[in-house]
């Protein structure tokens, strides 16, 4: 870990917290505290304790924030080429990468992850900020041949004020991933952050002002889904809203956007499978499973939280599996383990329900199974890494989505069982394969119901490649140009000459 990096995690971990994290809204250009008055505080989950308050919105505060973004659009902003969009965006990239350290410092005290997975995180933002800043002066339109005396042409146009809910597993990273294409297309933006998770989203919209950013194009409020989510999505004026998080909260996002017939993008999790076949290298496979499932303490939308293995090898990778698993580190996020907190304590009683009500079905755990805490101190919200072996496809632990480090293995008879289990669920966001036979790696891609494949490599890919789901995971793509097009409304012209 890099020295400065370092000093800072020791500093923050030391301390119980960091110095001059903003505690207002970002609204016009400037923090500011909540209409009401109130706040809220922010838990370190590798301890336990607050180390940050915030503002706590409501609808008057989403109001302000909505306002300032359509007086925004009105403004310099949209006024703006498109060239020197992507200047600010790409302006925006450097002072995330000058900021990274302490970025990831505040990232790390607020979901709880390792500080090395945290400083990816910022520095995958600053990235998403580079790679749209190049879209912003491509977003061409075509002309149509209708013949000598009609002239028709489509144009791109911004699709208004959009709405970013943010989840609280990557903070920063699913902000970015969103707002820098919305950017890009001309937009303005509302983001509100997830309450256990705010930090970060306050200090990049501070950033991009800095980097040259109009006051009001980009906009936070802070606070709970009920008193400043729900009122921003059933906002008349936003006219796009970009939501991850789960199933139930994305439907009653979809119910409140039509109301307003208002565009989305819905990213609603995932029972993701890893499929790995007798044929593949076992070794990387292992490494694959281990960092699908482990990874943020498991707490990611597309986790590969279900190993779907031939019956022929099963036996030896679960043992060698269990024995990785239960060697695995756990610790407070700013001293780097391999495995951090779970991000809340709701969180952690969830995660802990599941396993218990496994256990209660008669199901054995192969390792882990338990809550723990910090083992240098006692303190934080932990759950071991687990393994519950040899599942029936319609266990709940395979079924339903736990977020949290915990493996469901699903034991089959040959590839077409596997594209069968890999197929099991309702959800379908992504899935991954390893194996060596090229055939097989791409028939699985065509069979398999999910908006992305991985080949020998989880989590492959990143900013350039589109993501999103099908069924239950929901629908639009962010990442990639495609993401572009979602912050977008065609407009088609003819004109008769």
């Amino acid at each position: 870990m890099n020295a400065d990096l370092q000093r800072l995690a020791a500093e923050a971990l030391s301390r119980g917290g960091i110095d001059g994290l903003p505690d207002g809204h970002f609204i016009d250009g400037a923090f500011v505290a909540a209409r009401a008055g109130g706040s809220f505080e922010s838990v370190d989950p590798g301890t336990g304790k607050a180390f940050a308050r915030f503002a706590a919105g409501d609808a008057d505060d989403v109001a302000d924030a909505v306002s300032s973004a359509e007086r925004a659009l009105a403004g310099p902003w949209g006024r703006m080429k498109p060239a020197e969009r992507g200047r600010i965006l790409t302006a925006a990239a450097a002072l995330i990468r000058a900021n990274a350290h302490r970025l990831a410092v505040a990232e790390c005290l607020d979901v709880g992850k390792p500080i090395g997975e945290a400083l990816g995180d910022v520095m995958g933002a600053a990235r998403a900020f580079e790679y749209y800043a190049g879209a912003a002066d491509k977003l061409e339109g075509e002309t149509i041949p209708l013949g000598r005396d009609t002239f028709a042409f489509t144009v791109n146009e911004p699709v208004g004020v959009t709405a970013h809910i943010v989840p609280w597993n990557y903070p920063i990273s699913t902000t970015a991933r969103s707002l820098a294409p919305a950017l890009a297309a001309g937009c303005t933006a509302v983001v509100k952050p997830a309450e256990t998770t705010p930090a970060t989203a306050l200090m990049l919209a501070a950033l991009l002002v800095e980097a040259g950013l109009p006051a009001g194009v980009v906009n936070v409020v802070t606070g709970f889904g009920g008193e400043a989510g729900a009122p921003l999505v059933a906002h008349a004026a936003v006219r796009h809203i970009t939501f991850t998080g789960s199933v139930a909260t994305g439907q009653r996002v979809m119910k409140a956007a039509a109301d307003n017939v208002t565009r989305l993008t819905l990213e609603l999790g995932g029972k993701s499978p890893l499929v790995v076949l007798a044929d593949a290298d076992l070794d990387a496979a292992l490494e694959g499973v281990l960092g699908a499932i482990y990874e943020n303490a498991g707490q990611i939308c597309s986790a590969g939280s279900r190993l779907v293995i031939e019956r022929s090898v099963h036996a030896a990778f679960v043992e060698k599996l269990v024995a990785r698993a239960a060697a695995l580190t756990i610790g407070h996020g700013l001293r780097n383990p391999q495995v951090g907190p779970v991000n809340s304590a709701a969180q952690l009683a969830k995660v802990e329900g599941f396993v218990e009500a496994a256990k209660a079905r008669g199901l054995a755990v192969a390792v882990g199974g338990k809550r723990t805490t910090d083992p240098e101190t006692g303190l934080g919200w932990f759950y071991e890494p687990t393994v519950l072996d040899d599942l029936a496809a319609d266990d709940p632990i395979v079924q339903e989505e736990i977020f949290g480090p915990v493996l469901a293995v699903q034991v089959v008879d040959g590839f077409e069982a596997a594209v069968a289990a890999a197929n099991g669920t309702q959800y379908g966001l992504v899935a991954g394969i390893y194996t060596r036979d090229l055939s097989k790696a791409l028939t699985f891609a065509r069979d398999v119901d999910v908006g992305q494949v991985y080949v020998n490599e989880y989590f492959a890919g990143g900013i350039e490649v589109p993501f999103g789901g099908n069924r239950l995971s929901g629908f639009g793509r962010e990442k990639g140009l495609q993401a572009v097009t979602s912050y977008c409304k065609l407009k088609s012209v003819a004109v008769r000459l």
